[in-house]
């Protein structure tokens, strides 16, 4: 709970200040988090913020002033960044195969249509609503 209050008053301390309660939050974050995932997923956060809290200096300069660029050295970091990366990709492959399914489904329908079949007959086969096969007619003409 302080670990929250203290992350929200990082944006209304003066930069000197920040920088130390950020200091200490990143070595709070690294020491009481047991979860990888999650201690990524706040150093980031607070990262982030400190980019916006100090805009004259690049990620570098903040990465060095929090000891940053070693954590993300770190064993446990690198698998929690891996996790995320192959989460990010096996969400956007399966997001991507259901709109290639949906799209093949929505090409069919003509064809379907000049073979004589009805519209309910058609959404049963591909397992549409009949209102999604009467779009797909409407759009066509």
């Amino acid at each position: 709970m302080l670990y929250n209050y203290q992350l929200s008053t990082i944006n209304y301390q003066l930069p000197n200040e920040a920088v130390s309660l950020a200091k200490g939050l990143f070595q709070q974050t690294r020491q009481d988090i047991a979860s990888p995932k999650l201690q990524k997923d706040l150093i980031e956060l607070l990262e982030t913020i400190m980019v916006y809290k100090l805009p004259n200096k690049g990620r570098e300069e903040i990465e060095a002033m929090f000891g940053l660029s070693e954590l993300k050295q770190t064993k446990v970091y690198q698998e929690a960044k891996m996790e995320g990366i192959i989460e990010g990709e096996t969400k956007g492959r399966m997001e991507g195969e259901i709109k290639g399914e949906i799209k093949a489904k929505m090409e069919a329908v003509p064809g379907l249509l000049k073979l004589g079949l009805t519209v309910e007959q058609i959404a049963t086969a591909l397992k549409l609503s009949v209102e999604e096969i009467q779009q797909v007619i409407s759009s066509n003409n």
